[in-house]
């Protein structure tokens, strides 16, 4: 599965973020994921307002020092896992 630059991403029916002992956490249903740097940075902007080419480049701002290419690879990745484990659903 590859993901779409223009398709807006967000949480899946049952998926909300939340927060354990003051960490961020995406719930699933039976699991959760704990968050923190890049991977709080990717789910926050998951909202369906977002498209993934807009989250891809305010992430590449955020962590100027990275090459873009290598951020751009790395959000790709996490979007194609959480995507893989239903964890989001993309809008076109």
């Amino acid at each position: 599965m590859s993901v779409d630059l223009n398709s807006r991403p967000r949480l899946a029916a049952g998926c909300r973020m939340g927060e354990n002992n003051k960490q961020r956490v995406l719930l699933m249903p039976e699991r959760a994921l704990r968050l923190n740097g890049p991977s709080l940075e990717i789910v926050s902007r998951c909202d369906g307002k977002y498209t993934v080419a807009q989250i891809i480049g305010e992430l590449q701002l955020l962590y100027s020092k990275a090459e873009p290419h290598k951020v751009e690879q790395d959000i790709l990745g996490y979007l194609e896992l959480l995507q893989k484990e239903r964890a989001l659903d993309f809008d076109v």
